[in-house]
């Protein structure tokens, strides 16, 4: 199997410069994945790093399940294709082919086998006489690719092979390379800074940028689903249009008015019902995306269509096929400078339109795009981290939509009205709400359910696909938010607390047993300290910490300690602490502790009260290097 899981990976070079953080990824055997991104985001480091050319600073990489971090570049079996072709020059490609094989020691007979079908499988038989002097870059290209499949890897490493070829051969080449991974069937990673080369040969791609993974999805999710505005633009030819602009929620419908021009549209809420409820209120600024060709001059296309925006053609682009129309919103714009306002449309030509022709264009807010104007994430997303609704609570229940639901013991507030925020994977089925599914579909590897209540649209993550009309669902309340008047009266209980922490080595003695003689002897044991308690540490957590910080240095860095719920218990010579409250949500209860002046929470199974003593499983705990920032754990 050439699986690979890459768990928390992080390239940090002795200037403090990091190069990838945190990159985190699965990828299936077989698959054919393009890393993506300008110069400078850390693909080809994040290759080398697979590849064993470049140490990884922190983190777990795994070749078919086995660790392979401190595995020389030879051992992963992986094979590695280079944008320079990397050719002995003095060697005929026969050699070439052969190089590696002999390396190997394999039989004259094996060797010829394997490279004859080299040859045979990318068209440079013709070729085995030559010397890579006499070969055009395509020809040399193939002999570096034929190269690498010679060893049957498990993983294919191509780190921008086609960068110096000119566009014809590009595209010729582009279709070999994808036609290879078909034969070889094994897997493949690609590395490019063209977007097309990424969007025609990949299964899934991972963009990029300064050092950050912006979005990991197949190329028709990341044409039509970008997960914020870098990928907006990055994805697709012309590139997508953006506009500043406010939206204002005004009943049943939504305006939308863009920024330094008069153009404004309306939309039915029920389009944007996976919005935050804080961005409709007229005043907070979002960047609004529209890709060219959801732009139409073509007045059957209007209809009834009150997304309907003014602007002045600037200049016209025909491509034969189609016609690129460039104008701008405001009416003083030049459609040429990167403004707010540009518009780019894809048309047919037809028109006739010439610069300085003011027309009207009607905008598909089906497709439309809307992200954060501070963070640049996408604010209307395939999957809403949230459901909002208006509710009131009386007499200890919950009243949202029509329904009535008895409040736990743990959640402590007074009668009145509030804004309810439930988490999408806080409705899980169950016997409270009665729903109607209207679809259940698979994004990213989750099953997003959306379903009907009162009119009103309650989305949720389930375990697997639902075929019901009908479904009863229920609410996990430790993760929701009540709000009144914008402040939170009710938060969700933490998911993780945070002790500080140290690494270090304790002399210890130890009893050994030798010739039937039981004897002294002095041992080194590591430990995790934190709160002025020691705990002794498994040796595979130890590794990890050398590994990613190195020996003299991992004694020396302070330390973040996660804690989930689960992951602290209570027992002897564990850390102080004193219980504050218990919390009962119904199904599950848990006990709110002071440690110092931090608080942590631990599941239970009965009630608890004042001083008690704690300790981590060490087994399940996360660990970040507080001054680099780095997860390690």
């Amino acid at each position: 199997m050439a699986d690979l899981s890459l768990k928390h990976i992080y390239k940090v070079y002795p200037n403090g410069t990091k190069a990838v953080n945190d990159f985190n990824m699965e990828i299936a055997d077989k698959e054919f994945i393009v890393f993506v991104g300008p110069s400078g985001c850390g693909k080809s480091t994040t290759l080398r790093m697979i590849a064993g050319l470049e140490d990884i600073s922190a983190g777990e990489l795994k070749i078919g399940g086995v660790v392979v971090n401190d595995m020389e570049p030879k051992d992963r079996d992986i094979a590695m294709v280079f944008q320079n072709y990397a050719l002995y020059p003095h060697m005929t490609v026969y050699d070439n082919l052969a190089f590696s094989l002999r390396l190997k020691k394999l039989s004259r007979e094996e060797i010829h086998k394997l490279v004859v079908q080299a040859a045979e499988t990318l068209g440079i038989t013709e070729y085995l006489s030559k010397k890579p002097k006499e070969m055009s870059g395509g020809q040399r290209q193939r002999v570096a690719l034929g190269r690498a499949i010679v060893r049957e890897p498990k993983v294919m490493l191509l780190d921008e092979p086609l960068s110096n070829l000119d566009a014809k051969l590009r595209t010729q080449m582009r279709a070999e390379i994808s036609k290879l991974h078909s034969r070889l069937n094994t897997t493949f990673i690609y590395v490019t800074h063209d977007q097309v080369e990424a969007m025609t040969m990949g299964t899934r791609i991972v963009v990029m940028k300064d050092g950050f993974v912006k979005q990991i999805d197949t190329p028709k999710n990341l044409y039509n689903y970008p997960a914020n505005k870098f990928v907006a633009g990055f994805i697709g030819t012309p590139q997508m249009n953006f506009f500043e602009g406010t939206l204002k929620k005004n009943g049943e419908e939504v305006r939308i008015d863009f920024a330094y021009c008069n153009a404004g549209i309306t939309v039915p809420c029920s389009k944007l019902d996976k919005v935050r409820p804080d961005y409709l209120n007229g005043e907070t600024p979002v960047y609004i995306g529209l890709r060219a060709e959801d732009v139409s001059v073509d007045r059957e296309a209007f209809g009834n269509n009150k997304a309907v925006v003014k602007l002045r053609i600037s200049h016209v682009e025909e491509l034969g096929s189609e016609t690129l129309l460039y104008g701008d919103l405001n009416m003083d714009g030049d459609g040429y400078s990167e403004s707010l306002t540009k518009i780019v449309i894809k048309d047919d030509g037809s028109g006739g339109y010439r610069a300085g022709d003011v027309i009207e264009a009607a905008l598909n807010t089906e497709r439309i795009h809307l992200f954060d104007k501070q963070t640049e994430d996408c604010v209307l997303p395939r999957i809403p981290e949230y459901n909002y609704l208006d509710c009131t609570v009386s007499g200890g229940l919950l009243n949202f939509l029509g329904e009535s639901i008895a409040l736990p013991p743990a959640i402590e507030c007074a009668d009145g009205e509030y804004e309810l925020l439930i988490p999408v994977d806080a409705l899980k089925a169950g016997k409270d709400i009665g729903v109607k599914v209207e679809t259940c579909e698979n994004i990213c590897g989750k099953t997003l359910l959306s379903a009907e209540l009162n009119g009103k649209m309650l989305y949720a993550l389930v375990p697997e696909t639902v075929t019901e009309k009908t479904l009863k669902l229920d609410v996990d309340f430790k993760k929701i938010t009540l709000l009144k008047d914008g402040v939170k009266v009710i938060e969700p209980l933490p998911e993780v607390s945070r002790l500080d922490g140290l690494f270090v080595k304790n002399k210890v003695k130890k009893l050994t047993e030798a010739d039937g003689k039981v004897k002294t002897v002095k041992a080194i044991e590591f430990s995790l300290e934190t709160e002025g308690k020691r705990f002794t540490v498994p040796d595979t957590l130890a590794q990890k910490l050398f590994a990613a910080l190195g020996v003299r240095k991992a004694f020396n860095s302070p330390l973040k300690i996660e804690c989930g719920a689960g992951s602290l218990i209570f027992g002897e010579n564990g850390i102080n602490a004193r219980v504050e409250r218990m919390l009962d949500y119904g199904a599950e209860k848990f006990v709110k502790c002071r440690v110092g002046e931090k608080f942590v929470y631990l599941l239970a199974d009965k009630d608890y009260d004042g001083e008690v003593r704690i300790v981590p499983d060490l087994d399940k705990i996360g660990i970040i290097e507080a001054e680099r920032n780095i997860r390690i754990i």
